[in-house]
Order: structure tokens, then sequence, then C-alpha cells
């Protein structure tokens, strides 16, 4: 037997494996690196964070990402250069964090490596009737593995297409494995460049589901990035705050078909773009509104969004809780709107025993373990039931 298969199998049989998730979502902020100690999978998986770190990437890094993120007409030597030094850099992070938990390198099974992602191309948004789903995650893990001597899964959106899915949001294993309740109905938010939340009823019930409902932080990132140089987000919502919702500006953003398809579905900046604000704009002859009331206007854009998809889903349960996580969770003014309209205070994943911040790369993570010792657990029908990551051998 090859020894790469010899010591995959030693890993999947051993009771409790240690595993690097890595998430990069579509704000560019750094790598979430969160290091777990997994024992069992499916229903039984138990995890213990170990440690957790974003590695803030430099401003020069950010602006090669977004060169050429969700753009159709992308600059190709760019992507095939950045897929392999993002494999490159993202080696050069594990093991700086390594060395700073003075943890071995020998003493972790594997990396669960999201990449970044580029491209996300669902069918209803591309709606080309020859092609289905497809989406796009860089950053090569063959590279991952080579230079920090672990065994690297990655690319775990692809399977979910293979099988008929949209490749999103994935959020759905975790947090049906590590945050399912026998008594409390939940709602798992996500607020990251894009919303999305996973729906829990109580006592494992059938009825689960993940989906995105539209803006999270993107639009406010994007117009932020554009009209304010030097500032990545709008920290705080200190400019959205100084601002007015202004209503009719706002009704014509809620105006796309996104809004009215059923449950689950996904989507990106691909659409929730610059392109889609200033469309919105014209649309609704708003043309003279101020930075700062444009600013207050997307945090209520993302706020409705939310607040509709979570009606949608909860209509007729009376009771459940709302656990969030993500980058929008520090801002104040979403928050606010979602806690005025709900009149409940939302909770965060550390309630659940995880780092918020972690939550997604402890996911990742998780689909890692999942695919070395689970392939068990059915979540409600077999396209939700695959197995998801490709395995990239450090020898």
């Amino acid at each position: 037997m090859n020894t790469n298969i010899e010591n995959l199998y030693r890993i999947a049989g051993k009771q409790q494996r240690t595993i690097i998730g890595l998430m990069s979502g579509t704000s560019f902020d750094g790598l979430d690196v969160a290091l777990c100690r997994f024992e069992g999978s499916g229903v039984n998986t138990k995890v213990e964070v170990l440690h957790f770190i974003t590695k803030e990437y430099e401003a020069a890094f950010k602006e090669d990402l977004k060169s050429i993120f969700a753009k159709r007409n992308a600059d190709l030597e760019r992507i095939t250069l950045l897929n392999a030094y993002i494999g490159t850099y993202y080696a050069e992070l594990i093991l700086q964090c390594l060395e700073e938990w003075n943890i071995p390198v020998a003493d972790v099974d594997a990396v669960a490596s999201h990449g970044q992602t580029i491209f996300h191309a669902p069918k209803r948004l591309h709606q080309i009737e020859k092609y289905g789903n497809a989406t796009l995650q860089i950053g090569d893990a063959d590279h991952v593995a080579v230079k920090t001597g672990i065994i690297t899964l990655s690319d775990f959106r692809q399977k979910h297409i293979a099988a008929g899915g949209e490749g999103a949001p994935l959020a759905l294993y975790g947090d049906y494995l590590l945050f399912g309740s026998l008594s409390e109905n939940r709602i798992m938010l996500n607020v990251g460049g894009i919303a999305n939340f996973t729906y829990l009823p109580a006592g494992y019930a059938p009825g689960c589901f993940s989906t995105d409902v539209g803006p999270g932080n993107t639009l406010m990132d994007q117009f932020i990035q554009q009209q304010f140089p030097g500032k990545y987000y709008d920290k705080n919502a200190e400019v959205a705050s100084t601002g007015k919702v202004n209503d009719v500006l706002l009704k014509a953003l809620l105006d796309d078909p996104f809004f009215a398809a059923p449950f689950p579905k996904t989507t990106g900046p691909e659409l929730f773009s610059l392109v889609y604000l200033e469309k919105a704009i014209q649309a609704s002859g708003q043309t003279n509104v101020s930075k700062e009331d444009i600013m207050a206007t997307l945090a209520k854009f993302s706020a409705q969004s939310i607040i509709a998809a979570i009606e949608s889903a909860v209509s007729g349960v009376d009771k459940f809780e709302i656990y969030i996580s993500g980058g929008g969770m520090y801002n104040p003014l979403l928050v606010n709107y979602i806690e005025s309209h709900f009149n409940i205070k939302l909770k965060s994943t550390t309630d659940l025993g995880i780092n918020p911040d972690a939550k997604e790369a402890v996911l990742f993570a998780l689909l890692a373990n999942e695919a070395l010792a689970g392939g068990k657990t059915h979540y409600g029908g077999d396209l939700l039931s695959v197995s998801m990551g490709k395995v990239s051998f450090a020898k």
C-alpha cells in the first residue's frame, strides 16, 4: 500500500484528530486559522478549539485579491499566479501559527483549506442554459501540503455542486452537528460578505436547511472602499450612523428576483455589487443621495433582507433564538435593526462554546473530519449527505 494511503488510513482510525481549519472570506481581512481537536464524527462529533487567530493580510495582497474577485473578465495570468502564491502563503501562515503556539508540525493530522473564493456562479445568477452551477476557489492545496508537510483537504464546494447543489452555503453540516438542540429552535446567522443562516428546528426535527439571504457586509464594504480611501469597512457603523435611510432607494435595492426565490439559494458579490447599487440609484431617481445616506441605506438593506428571510423560515414557530457570527456582528446598526424587529437579544456562538470569529474555520475543519472519519450522517436526503474535500498529500 502507498505510504500516503497508509497514513491517511491511520489518521481516519484515530480516536482523536488534530485539524487546522482555514477560512478566508470575501472581505479579504485576513486568514482565519483554527487549531481544533476532534473526537468522533457525525452527531457524536466533539470539538475543542485549541487555538485561533486571524492573520491579517497586507494591503498589497488585498489589492491583488480585489483585482480578480467577482469579475467576469479578470486577468487570467494573475489568477494562475495567485492560485500557487496563495497556497504557499497559507502554508507560511500555518507554520507561523504553529511556531507561535509551540505546536510541532507532526502533531497536526490535517489541514482543511477553504481557499479564496474569486467567483460564485449559481445557474440562477448566470442563467446560461447549457451550464449548471459553478464556483471557483483558488489557493492550491498541493502547495499547502508540500510546504507544511501536512495532509491537506480542500475544494469542499465542488462535491456539493457535482451532487446537484449550489456549493453554498455549507454551514448546514457543521451547524447541524455542533449546534443542533433537543429543546430550542435555532437560527445560526452568519453575516459575512453575504448573509446566510441555518435553521435548526428543536429536536433535530425535519426541516433544517441553510441558505444565503442577501448581502451582509459586501455592498457596504465595496462602497466604503470606493468612496472613503484607506477604509476597508465601516468600523462600528461610524459612517452609516451619521446618515439617514433613503426609503425610496431601499425599495429599489429590495426589488430583485433573488429575494422571492425559494430556500435554499445562494448568491454573491457577483450580483450584489456596486453595479447593482448604481442600477438601484438610477431606477429610484435618487442620484443626489449623500455618501452617508447611502451607507445608512445599505445597512438597512442588509438588515431587511435578513429579517425577511428569518421571518419566512420561522413562520408558525412560537419561540426561537438567533445566534450571530461573522463580521456583521460588530456592526451595531445592523444588529440593532434585527434585535428591534424580533424584540430579542441576539446571542453568539460563544454561548454554545465556539468563538464566533473562529466558527467558519472550525466548520471547514469539521468537514475535513467528516471526510476522514465520518460519512454516515444523513441530513435529509442523499444530496445533502455527500462527503466533501479533495486530498493533497504532503509527499
